[in-house]
């Protein structure tokens, strides 16, 4: 299976960059934000993926 990194279309809070995350590594998006609230350079980080990622396809 070819699983790419995207924005996630139905786990967001902001712009999906963490549930995208999550999705992608298998893990639940409460950790991956969990994590970024605790990272130093949180905002940068969270910022630079919101522009780069591509949104995920909407689902039906």
């Amino acid at each position: 299976m070819n699983k790419k990194l995207r924005k996630s279309f139905t786990d967001k809070s902001i712009s999906g960059v963490c549930g995208g995350i999550a999705e992608y590594l298998g893990v639940t998006s409460f950790l991956v934000r969990l994590i970024f609230i605790l990272l130093p350079a949180n905002l940068l980080i969270y910022i630079i993926l919101a522009n780069t990622l591509h949104d995920s396809p909407p689902s039906l």
